[in-house]
């Protein structure tokens, strides 16, 4: 089973496979996520310069008369901001060196039991996951007591990594959640550079790379760089959980598991889907897509996993060769990724949210080596459903539409979610 929790903070939520005997399975996604850095940024968009090739140097063209007293003095002015900005860069650094002096990472491959005293023969208060982060709070011996989310307790040293950055740089993901209307995504770290993509407001998208006011970030289109002026970066990372919350979130899923079924079922006597027409394509299709998908616009689904999840499977591989449409949610005249996905469940009774990043929560969280037809595969400013096979149907792109691809892992794979 794996665990589906939403801290206020933050968005990224995964799953962890359980085991009954500690550090012995794969974990699957990491869950329970927690925000330690976030910085923000709070400049507004301007519709003036974004997004219009030309503008900038037009704007500097004009501001060419200045008085070449006032540039020197606002030269002046930007070498004393840049030094402050260098002391407290290397103020951050410090604190931030600090910190990790105090900070631990789990080393299990599946989970490693956090004990109420530093002995294995005491109470089991919960549970450290692969990559959990905790903050230690003492030593005894060859135990740390540590804080971790609500769970605190004695983890032996053996099982974790202390005062490592690596580590803990390894252990997070860096995001920009988008704080504008509209963002673009741009070829190179430059408002007049050509814009690849675009991604709506309170997305996280993947940071890469970060310099000079300018992230690289992942999204559908391929790799880009956004302006800072327009995102808050943080870095996420994820935390144990209690004995009270591990029963909590499975009877949590096992109730959602009943009601995503039931819904499902109901949507199937009512006729909308059927698990015998795999890949039947949709009247309405604007023609087969390109790229990976089958050149006569069919594809079928595998039936591996539930009849329920290869029915949706089947049902979103209907409207293969239909276009790609920004912020749409038509499965006939136009929908983007979110929104593809979005109206597939809405057909099976199952309301989720139209954003990429916000799917990384619903469900509950499965491990790529488990996945099955019907699952929902999250990237960095994308979505997409499994249909089996490694393969995916999506709704890609203005170029290719909704389409199937060969490889679900043909890009960096965040999360894997099961409604189903």
């Amino acid at each position: 089973m794996n665990r589906a929790r939403k801290i206020a903070t933050c968005c990224l939520v995964g799953g962890m496979v359980l085991s009954s005997a500690p550090m012995m399975t794969e974990a699957s996604a990491l869950s329970g996520v927690s925000t330690i850095l976030q910085e923000k940024v709070n400049i507004e968009d301007s519709s003036i310069f974004a997004g219009v090739s030309g503008a900038v140097a037009d704007y500097l063209t004009s501001a060419a008369e200045v008085n070449i007293h006032s540039v020197q003095a606002v030269a002046a002015s930007k070498e004393t901001e840049d030094e402050t900005e260098k002391q407290a860069a290397a103020e951050a650094a410090k604190v931030d060196a600090e910190d990790v002096s105090n900070l631990c990472v789990a080393k299990v491959d599946d989970f490693v039991y956090v004990r109420s005293k530093a002995n294995t023969d005491s109470k089991v208060r919960g549970k450290l996951y692969k990559k959990n982060v905790a903050t230690i709070i003492g030593t005894k011996g060859d135990w740390y007591k540590i804080k971790s989310g609500k769970l605190q307790g004695y983890v032996s040293a053996d099982f974790v990594v202390a005062g490592n950055g690596e580590a803990l740089k390894s252990a997070g993901t860096r995001y920009a959640k988008v704080n504008t209307t509209t963002l673009r995504v741009r070829k190179k770290a430059s408002t007049n550079a050509e814009i690849i993509g675009l991604v709506p407001q309170d997305e996280d998208i993947v940071v890469k790379d970060e310099k000079n006011g300018w992230v690289k970030v992942s999204v559908e289109e391929g790799k880009g760089w956004v302006s800072t002026d327009f995102v808050e970066l943080h870095t996420e990372y994820t935390h144990g959980e209690t004995v009270k919350e591990e029963k909590a979130r499975l009877k949590k899923e096992e109730k959602e598991r009943l009601a995503a079924q039931a819904a499902a079922e109901q949507a199937i006597a009512n006729g909308v889907a059927g698990t015998s027409n795999a890949g039947s394509s949709n009247s309405g299709s604007s023609g087969s897509a390109s790229g990976t998908s089958s050149s006569s616009g069919t594809s079928t689904a595998a039936p591996s996993g539930s009849s329920t999840g290869a029915s949706v499977a089947s049902y979103a591989c209907r409207f293969v060769g239909n276009p790609y449409r920004w912020g749409g949610t038509s499965l006939t005249n136009g929908a983007d990724c979110s929104g593809f996905v979005m109206s597939v469940y809405r057909a099976f009774g199952i309301s989720l949210p139209h954003s990429s990043s916000a799917m990384r929560g619903v469900g509950r969280g499965v491990s790529m080596s488990e996945m099955q037809a019907g699952d929902i595969i999250c990237y960095s400013g994308h979505v997409a459903i499994y249909i089996g096979g490694g393969r995916i149907v999506h709704a890609s792109n203005h170029r290719d539409g909704i389409k199937i691809s060969n490889s679900y892992n043909y890009r960096s794979v965040l999360a894997v979610r099961r409604i189903f």
